[in-house]
């Protein structure tokens, strides 16, 4: 007897050849992250110009000091410039950077003027040091914003710029300190430990940590020139440090948050952060609590602490 031919077709598979392939197993990732629309930095640029503006609005050099004394004075009138035997940097007299709330140590704790710690860092000593400022206020902190957005970047600068007047109130003597720059430094101190803290989402990671590392020494050591103040830049470069483990913490590499997996698929899944994260996240909050606190308390020498409007 014949053997019965095999059937062309599996009723369960469908024609022989032809059983699909099974699915590969699901792979999930996150989507690309958010940029954020950069509007505070590009105001912050705005306010500072604007307040040097006023500045030399309120200097008025003619009435003061003489109008052919004063530079530009002939182009600019009430706006021009100090002479460069008094402000080599093209701007107001000392006089008028203290009246509008230059940084002085005597003024802060001998006439409870602590506002001072904040509103020196608006004012600039003349358009050489405004356009230094804002051109690297303009580089560093754009790019800040679009990636961590306007809050974070906000807290950072102010409380970098705060930390920059407190050691530079420290270690004063009888000059006045006015600037953007502890701000600034602190804007690159964050971004160094952001680079740090977030070391395994970052391709050539060495090259990146040595390209920052030269430009904040190139930075520093421009504070070591006379009639510099480097105590703001410190400052502001170690509390823009410390900031950065803090604010600038993203989700280590290959993590995957929930709502981007469908629903009844069961992965396991990395947790958001390292451990060493979060060991930097506590250390420098309690570094950065302590050193403030120091400060404040060093600065007043036992005196009791005015309250410094944040």
């Amino acid at each position: 007897m014949a053997k019965r031919p095999p059937s062309p077709c599996d009723i369960e598979a469908g024609p022989r050849g032809t059983r699909p392939p099974l699915p590969p197993s699901p792979h999930f990732q996150p989507p690309t992250p958010k940029t954020w629309l950069s509007w505070l930095v590009p105001l912050i640029f705005a306010a500072n110009i604007m307040m040097f503006v006023y500045t030399m609005y309120v200097n008025d050099c003619p009435a003061t000091t003489g109008e052919k004394k004063c530079l530009l004075s002939a182009y600019l009138g009430r706006l021009s410039f100090q002479p460069f035997t008094e402000n080599m940097l093209l701007g107001p007299s000392i006089t008028t950077l203290i009246k509008l709330g230059g940084l002085e140590k005597k003024l802060v704790v001998e006439e409870g003027e602590g506002w001072r710690l904040l509103s020196c860092m608006w004012l600039h000593a003349g358009v050489i040091h405004l356009v230094a400022n804002m051109l690297s206020l303009l580089f560093i902190g754009i790019r800040l914003e679009q990636e961590f957005g306007f809050v974070r970047v906000g807290i950072l600068y102010v409380l970098s710029g705060f930390g920059g007047s407190l050691l530079s109130a420290l270690n004063s003597k009888t000059s006045i300190s006015v600037g953007a720059s502890g701000a600034l430094f602190g804007l690159l101190g964050g971004v160094l430990s952001e680079l740090l803290t977030n070391w395994t989402i970052y391709e050539n990671k060495l090259a990146a940590l040595l390209t920052l590392v030269l430009i904040i020494s190139l930075n520093l050591a421009v504070g070591f020139l006379p009639r510099v103040d480097n105590s703001a830049h410190i400052g502001g470069f170690l509390s823009g440090f410390l900031l950065g483990f803090i604010l600038l913490v993203r989700p280590q590499f290959g993590y995957v948050s929930p709502k981007h997996i469908p629903p009844g698929y069961d992965i396991k899944r990395k947790p958001r952060h390292k451990t060493y994260q979060y060991l930097l996240w506590v250390t420098a909050l309690i570094i950065l609590i302590f050193g403030f606190a120091y400060g404040s308390v060093k600065l007043y020498n036992g005196e009791t602490p005015y309250i410094v409007p944040i």
